[in-house]
């Protein structure tokens, strides 16, 4: 059994992997290498895609720390405000936007790259050939040889590829002798930039750089790594205007040119959240497939994270059994716990380990436990579904400012919803978006409601007998799809527990009031005090109709898990009531008013399904049908309507 000391050990890590790396944990085990790393470091991958928080800044931040082991040198540009506002400013006469901004990003590869060349000559090769010695020259004339702030660096490339770069240590005087005729602002900088860019690659060639069969390894014959330029973190100066958009275009247009150009000498690696790059619509979009690799995280893999995670902190000895059945309970809600855990988060790991922290520190520090309980875990997962709606709000708040007034078309409500219900719910609410939003009518409507919150996750769509949320290669959601599911991570946040609202069924607090005042039937010392046989009757009336909705329930195979679940606890909440029941008799009024009030709740509960959409499209048009006729049948058996012990006969 796992003791205080095990549980105060255990960590899962910070949520952004600097941090990580500067605790030590992500290089003492607890990075779990996937696809991604692996594609990134063979170098048959160039474009590393994933959601934030999907692991981009960790594999960034491993391929760093892998250093000698595999690259000449390792580079990692810091875009910040400074530098983002320099290079979506920068303009160029005669070329399109994504074109000038290409340059920005292919004068900054060039800088580095020479950079590294006048160290790295000495240090690895021990001797400086003149192409090495003329980019030293180079950095020197053009302010370029020490380091500084990022975006004081660019600023001052903005302005040489402007205006005029110094080339005279490529023996060429004031741009003068670069074309005979007047160029363009845009031709100009580009004739210069050819010009740095023809001395690196000879730089290159001069020293033998690269390796030989790409890998990254160096080969038999003593060849190094390549040198490793990598570019994260974007999303800190993207917003959703054009401009932004070229900004990343460029960086992509130059990445591409620098592998052809660079050869293995130069490996770039660009790591780009999934929302950025799918919003960039550019001609030689198509030419990056190939390049591009889209982090998937599985439960599976989140499993193994978090062993992995959880032995870096508390020791390789840990094992799976204990993690999951000692340190945490085996089950929860009666679903076996790391199952729990990981449906309830976005599929990535900063989610997962802000969850599985929670837990522990719950427990540990706020209960005082030496062991993780289920009730820590409900209690953690209602503040980790808080912090996880407003982050999902504040993760799409550039590209989707109106996200957060979405959200209350779904709170306290069943958390399975169809499309003519989110149609009647966004009607309500549409004018008042589209004063708040105005740039954004055209897509405040169902349709591209639907897609927005299918595209960041919080609706998943129902297909067959599954239900799927966005991630990987999942088609977006189609217009003959009617059925969403808000996901499971969001749902407490909302108050959105149970797939559809039903009202629970109260017998005893309704046939209170439906007496209230005198005429109090009852049980005489546990026998009925009218006929015995009538009274039988309606109990078993009672008995058989709530097992013909049942019966009904369960046949409904279309009808979503949830939902039919909600209607089997419902109705088994009214069979309990009735199970209840003396075998003997009561007073006619008192049972009567049972059945009565038990035909109001069937006649409400088909309201309701009615009301949230669940009808013959979603495979509840059977149910419905069903408790109408049980409603209607005990409430002839009864002999009148609700509230009335007469004889005139319900509807």
């Amino acid at each position: 059994m796992a003791d205080g000391a095990l549980l105060a050990q255990l960590h899962f890590g910070r949520e952004d992997a600097e941090r990580d790396v500067q605790d030590g944990l992500l290089l003492r085990g607890g990075f779990l290498p996937n696809a991604a790393y692996r594609g990134a470091l063979s170098g048959r991958k160039m474009l590393i895609i994933g959601r934030k928080g999907s692991g981009k800044s960790a594999i960034c931040m491993r391929l760093k720390a892998a250093g000698a082991g595999h690259y000449a040198g390792t580079e990692l540009i810091p875009p910040d405000e400074t530098a983002g506002e320099e290079i979506r400013r920068f303009e160029l006469q005669g070329l399109p936007g994504d074109s000038a901004k290409a340059l920005i990003w292919r004068y900054l590869f060039a800088v580095y790259a020479a950079r590294h060349l006048v160290a790295h000559a000495k240090d690895a090769h021990g001797r400086r050939p003149d192409s090495v010695k003329a980019l030293a020259r180079f950095l020197k004339q053009n302010g370029e040889a020490a380091d500084g702030r990022f975006g004081d660096r660019l600023a001052q490339a903005v302005r040489g590829l402007q205006t005029s770069l110094s080339l005279e240590a490529f023996g060429f005087k004031a741009g003068l002798d670069l074309a005979q005729a007047p160029l363009s602002e845009g031709a100009q900088a580009t004739r210069q930039l050819d010009v740095v860019e023809q001395g690196v690659a000879q730089a290159f060639t001069d020293l033998g750089c690269g390796t030989r069969d790409g890998s990254g390894e160096p080969d038999a014959s003593g060849s190094h790594g390549p040198l490793l330029l990598m570019v994260d973190q974007l999303e800190l100066v993207w917003s959703a205007e054009t401009d932004s958009n070229s900004m990343v275009i460029g960086l992509l247009l130059a990445a591409k040119h620098a592998a052809s150009l660079y050869g293995s000498a130069v490996r770039v690696l660009l790591f780009l959240r999934a929302d950025i790059y799918d919003s960039l619509h550019f001609g030689e979009g198509d030419k990056f497939r190939g390049d591009e690799l889209r982090i998937t995280w599985t439960e599976q893999a989140l499993r193994d994270l978090a062993l992995a995670r959880a032995r870096a902190s508390a020791g390789a000895e840990l094992t799976s059994e204990t993690l999951w059945g000692e340190l945490f309970p085996a089950a929860v809600e009666g679903e076996e716990t790391a199952t729990y855990l990981f449906r309830r988060c976005l599929p990535r790991p900063r989610d997962a380990i802000q969850f599985l922290n929670l837990c522990q520190e719950t427990a540990s520090l706020i209960h005082g436990r030496d062991r993780i309980t289920e009730a820590d875990v409900v209690q953690a997962g209602r503040q980790f579904s808080d912090w996880k709606l407003k982050d999902l709000a504040l993760e799409y708040l550039v590209a989707h400012p109106f996200l957060k007034h979405l959200f209350p078309l779904f709170q306290n409500t069943g958390y399975v919803v169809t499309r003519a219900v989110l149609a009647t719910r966004f009607e309500a609410a549409a004018d008042s978006l589209h004063r708040l939003f105005p740039a954004y009518a055209d897509a405040l409507t169902v349709p591209g409601v639907v897609d927005v919150l299918y595209a960041v996750g919080f609706l998943g769509v129902r297909r067959g007998n599954d239900v799927v949320f966005a991630g990987g290669d999942d088609l977006p959601a189609q217009f003959h799809e009617t059925e969403f599911h808000v996901h499971p991570c969001f749902r407490a946040a909302l108050g959105a527990t149970s797939a559809i609202d039903l009202r629970h069924f109260e017998i005893a607090a309704a046939i209170g009031r439906v007496v209230q005042g005198g005429n109090q039937g009852g049980f005489n010392n546990g026998t009925f005090t009218s006929a015995p046989t009538r009274d039988h009757r309606l109990v078993q009336d009672l008995r058989r109709s709530c097992h013909s909705i049942l019966a009904q329930t369960s046949r409904a195979l279309t009808l979503a898990e949830g939902a039919r679940d909600e209607i089997t606890e419902q109705i088994n909440r009214v069979l309990d009531e009735v199970n209840a029941l003396p075998s003997g008799g009561s007073s006619a009024y008192d049972l009567e008013d049972r059945v009565l009030h038990t035909a109001h709740y069937f006649d409400t509960l088909a309201a309701q399904l009615l009301a949230g959409g669940l009808d013959d499209s979603t495979g509840a048009g059977d149910v419905v049908r069903r408790v109408q006729e049980e409603a209607r049948r005990l409430r002839r058996q009864a002999g009148g309507s609700y509230g009335s012990s007469g004889s005139s006969a319900g509807p």
